[in-house]
């Protein structure tokens, strides 16, 4: 590849040219020695960041962040296939036609016979084309398919849908509550117990039905926590700013004092201070 050629040239950049620079990157002798050291493991930590850095950049509503960190998370899949292919495994262009196939296949209702009226209708014909496609191998239990590198969190929400699916689930949210109630009672005698492993144990119950409680009312677990923490984050500097304007120090105030900065920010919120 003339990467002279490639550099001065008028016209736009097109994927083959991001393949390309991946593969002079990993050429041995000549490429990048960084790159050439990198594995699948290596590159997985990158690959999670940018995809939390697109989330980031769509809450934060800034497009030119966006289009940036989108081609930060597609430079990810040109390099995890750029080494697939020097393994022999597949190339991106394999990668392209495989899920441009499973798009197709999964949306008969626009490019077949199929007919949708309704989100709801959209999600019960995707489950019927993805049981289709799963003829390689039989299906154990009803929770097989979810990954199992999943954020703990999400992974939740997809094991209690699976669950869902064949009739494994409360009658209404207002049961999970109850439920809510009952395993932070137990919560509290493993903590009058000093039980610590107990408490870890309680710990996750809370977790997860606080989990499957988001999902029961139509919510991602995990985008709810996402939200919260940028809301907490907000709030926290907005804190230490004003505590700073007063000519005080965080650490060298009360705890009272700190709860009432809090809950100003609250109310400048409120406010749309």
């Amino acid at each position: 590849m003339n990467m002279n050629n490639l550099m001065n040239t008028k016209q736009r950049y097109a994927i083959d040219d991001l393949i390309n620079v991946m593969k002079d990157l990993r050429t041995p002798e000549t490429g990048c020695p960084w790159d050439l050291e990198q594995t699948f493991k290596t590159i997985l930590p990158y690959t999670l960041e940018e995809a939390y850095e697109v989330a980031d950049a769509i809450d934060r509503g800034s497009m030119e962040d966006l289009r940036e960190e989108l081609g930060d998370l597609l430079l990810q899949s040109v390099y995890h296939a750029q080494m697939a292919s020097e393994g022999g495994y597949f190339n991106l262009h394999d990668v392209i036609h495989d899920v441009t196939a499973k798009m197709i296949s999964r949306h008969p209702h626009v490019f077949g016979d199929k007919t949708a009226s309704s989100a709801q209708d959209v999600d019960a014909i995707w489950e019927v084309q993805k049981n289709k496609e799963k003829t390689k191998e039989k299906e154990l239990s009803a929770l097989d398919g979810i990954t199992r590198a999943l954020p703990a969190l999400l992974k939740a929400q997809k094991l209690q849908k699976k669950a869902a699916k064949v009739g494994f689930e409360w009658n209404s949210p207002v049961d999970v509550l109850d439920k809510l109630e009952e395993e932070i009672a137990e919560m509290r005698v493993a903590i009058e117990n000093g039980d610590k492993e107990n408490q870890e144990e309680e710990l996750g119950d809370i977790i997860f039905l606080l989990a499957n409680y988001a999902r029961m009312l139509g919510f991602h677990a995990e985008e709810a926590l996402r939200k919260c923490n940028v809301k907490f984050e907000r709030r926290f500097r907005g804190l230490e700013k004003d505590i700073r304007e007063q000519g005080a120090a965080l650490e060298e105030i009360s705890l009272e004092q700190k709860i009432e900065a809090w809950n100003n920010q609250k109310t400048k919120e409120n406010k749309g201070i």
